[in-house]
């Protein structure tokens, strides 16, 4: 017997028993959705999580209070930087593009009626380009309102809906703590970014902020919350921090432990990266389980049906099959069945992807590697453990299986 009359014969015997096939396929089918799924999923969530650390900029440092060690414990750093710090790393570091200090508060918020809570940040000019903001109307701090302590504000779309609805913000006053502000201008809309909206919040000059708002000023400079630098070239990126970790050591007389600490873009989007690469490896191989029970539900139904189909068995070894058609047959089947379940399984896996990416933020993509790991892995699975009942079935003497049927 070739091998398409044995898969013929195979497959009718499985429509045969269509509740059993279908309830047999199920492992399969549950396996390979969850294990497209998952990795689909973890691939969208590698992605979100890029483009997140990507709209910060490009090419960039952060430069945050505290030393490295306090920044691992769940409390406040102290405020060591200031905007001295972030004035000579931008004139003293060659591969420095531009420099952002800012300073970050959050506060209530009121124009007429409306009031909310929200993130006041004191910026200079070198915000927008620093971290790739965008003006939609009006404008943005200048220098010029640095200079003069300026009680003007820029908005975020989202902030500016709140307070104002559908009229004009700018022009209008905005009311923070007891210092009254005009709006000038409202940001493109930029979205979240690390759970925090970048849309709802107020931007006004770092120098008011600094005196007028939460007064960070002291002795030893205007205080601020941490300092974002542009470096001109990726390629400069570790020589930059470098430079600017040994600039801020001499400018805070260090001696012995940093009371800063600088961020690399590039570590974080690496670390990032690799923690939900391995949380994805980690789904994935827990949903892969699934499979694993699978094949031994396609293993059980087998020598189910090898004991149910003795007498068929002995009668077609007493024909003239031999062990090898037998064993053929009933691997086929074993196959067939893991097979079908793999493409059902991978068909709702698909489904299930299309329809986080059209409910969530994941912009879960499909992998067409794991539709043909996941496939190819069911069908390894019903062929091997569907060996073994077949291999029973095709060691069966003839005369005890009819003698038993």
């Amino acid at each position: 017997m070739n091998l398409l009359e044995s898969g013929k014969m195979a497959a009718k015997t499985l429509v045969a028993n269509k509740m059993r096939s279908t309830l047999t396929m199920l492992g399969i089918i549950i396996g390979n959705a969850s294990v497209i799924a998952t990795i689909g999923v973890g691939e969208g969530a590698q992605n979100f999580v890029a483009q997140q650390v990507e709209s910060l900029g490009t090419n960039l440092l952060f430069v945050i209070p505290g030393s490295p060690k306090a920044q691992r414990r769940p409390v406040t750093p102290p405020q060591t930087l200031v905007l001295e710090d972030a004035e000579a790393i931008a004139t003293q570091v060659s591969s420095v593009k531009a420099v952002a200090p800012q300073i970050s508060s959050n506060h209530r918020v009121t124009a007429g009626n409306a009031n909310t809570s929200t993130t006041v940040v004191g910026v200079t000019p070198e915000f927008l380009s620093v971290r790739n903001f965008d003006v939609a109307q009006g404008r943005f701090v200048t220098e010029l309102d640095l200079k003069r302590n300026q009680q003007v504000a820029t908005l975020g779309s989202e902030l500016a809906e709140k307070l104002f609805g559908n009229a004009n913000p700018i022009g209008q006053s905005i009311r923070v703590k007891n210092t009254s502000i005009t709006v000038v201008g409202v940001m493109q809309p930029k979205g979240s970014t690390f759970g925090q909206n970048q849309d709802d919040t107020v931007f006004v000059p770092l120098t008011t902020m600094a005196k007028q708002i939460v007064g960070t000023s002291s002795p030893y400079g205007t205080k601020i919350s941490f300092i974002s630098v542009s470096v001109e070239d990726e390629e400069k990126m570790k020589a930059a921090q470098f430079q600017i970790e040994n600039l801020l050591r001499l400018r805070h007389k260090i001696t012995d432990e940093d009371d800063f600490t600088v961020r690399n873009q590039k570590d974080l989007q690496e670390t990032t990266g690799a923690i939900t690469g391995a949380l994805t490896v980690l789904l994935a191989a827990i949903a892969s389980i699934s499979l694993f029970v699978g094949g031994i539900g396609i293993m059980n139904i087998m020598l189910v049906s090898v004991t149910e189909r003795t007498k068929e068995i002995g009668l077609r070894k007493a024909l003239g099959a031999s062990q090898r058609d037998i064993l053929m047959q009933f691997a086929i089947e074993a196959v067939i069945l893991s097979v079908a379940g793999g493409f059902l399984g991978t068909a709702i896996g698909v489904g299930g992807i299309v329809l986080i990416s059209s409910l969530t933020p994941f912009e879960a993509g499909i992998s067409l590697r794991a539709i043909v790991i996941a496939t190819s892995v069911s069908g390894t699975t019903g062929l091997i453990f569907g060996f073994f009942p077949a291999k029973r079935a095709a060691q069966l003497d003839p005369i005890v299986a009819l003698r038993g049927a």
